[in-house]
């Protein structure tokens, strides 16, 4: 096995907001992290990012700049018509908000071709997708990211989830519920963010997250929150992680990038414990800078030191 493949939506992101001057980039939870797995990892590792395409300008840059940042992606299909989702970035201190435009992204069609997902998951030691990735896919898609994801898992693929709950992409609260559980039923390593799971779920502490998901069957757990220790759970031993030091000005990514940082250093042979802690290192430099995207080179000295 051999390769990492994520799954999800690549929006456009308008940033960094200055009276009406905006600065655009492309952006999105699941393609942060493929970020910061292609920044961190093995070079000749075979990094894709799976979702789908408009064929509009803004599609046709989208694949240039994945492509140009060594970012491949597989199969993923070119819808006719299609154009990518958009959000902007406000933010209050270092604290951002979000708006969004995304009901008719091309991304939401990205497992209307069962096939073409199923090949382009195949051979990868590690396949990660999110909450958001179900979120915004119609019931009968969800169902097919499942069954895809569990096909590869029997074939040898590690299966990464965080549920990164985002309620207004759900039809209710039972039915996020019900799919984020079942993601988490076919996962090896979950990262979730106590916050969302609290919001979701009522776990009055990161342990109760982490005793909820490992009654699932999940053997690696890592609960992030925020600034507080992350909590590492493998083995049947439990570990806080003390979070890095950062004069943040933005933390839009912050999770994304623990994640990337995490599963770079799982994927380096690091053991739990170890791997989050380049995790939070690399999430720290992030917060740094402003947008979902920090320099490549950044996050490799962050997680080297």
């Amino acid at each position: 096995m051999n390769g990492f493949a994520a799954i999800g939506e690549c929006m456009i992101e308008l940033s960094g907001a200055n009276g009406d001057q905006w600065r655009m980039g492309f952006a999105g939870d699941t393609l942060n992290t493929t970020w910061y797995v292609r920044a961190l990892a093995d070079p000749d590792l075979a990094v894709d990012y799976v979702t789908a395409f408009g064929d509009d300008p803004f599609s046709v840059r989208q694949k240039a700049f994945l492509r140009d940042n060594g970012i491949n992606t597989a199969h993923s299909p070119t819808i006719v018509g299609a154009r990518p989702g958009l959000y902007a970035i406000t933010l209050t201190g270092a604290e951002r908000s979000f708006t969004y435009w995304r009901n008719d992204a091309a991304a939401r069609q990205l497992a209307d071709d069962a096939d073409a997902l199923a090949r382009s998951l195949e051979g990868r030691r590690i396949i990660y997708f999110s909450g958001i990735t179900m979120g915004i896919l119609s019931p009968k898609s969800r169902q097919t990211v499942l069954n895809a994801v569990s096909n590869a898992r029997r074939h040898g693929s590690l299966i990464v989830f965080d549920a990164n709950y985002r309620p207004r992409l759900w039809e209710n609260a039972e039915t996020a519920k019900q799919v984020l559980s079942n993601a988490f039923h076919v996962s090896d390593i979950a990262l979730p963010t106590f916050p969302d799971e609290n919001a979701l779920f009522g776990d009055v502490t990161p342990a109760d997250t982490a005793a909820r998901l490992a009654s699932y069957g999940v053997k690696e757990i890592v609960v992030k929150d925020g600034t507080e220790p992350a909590l590492v759970v493998s083995g049947g031993v439990s570990t806080n992680v003390q979070a890095a030091k950062a004069n943040a000005i933005d933390t839009t990514g912050a999770g994304d990038s623990f994640n990337g940082g995490y599963i770079a250093a799982r994927l380096a042979d690091l053991d739990p414990v170890a791997a989050a802690k380049r995790a939070h290192k690399v999430a720290a430099r992030v917060v740094e800078f402003h947008g979902a995207l920090a320099p490549m080179g950044e996050a490799r000295k962050a997680f080297d030191a």
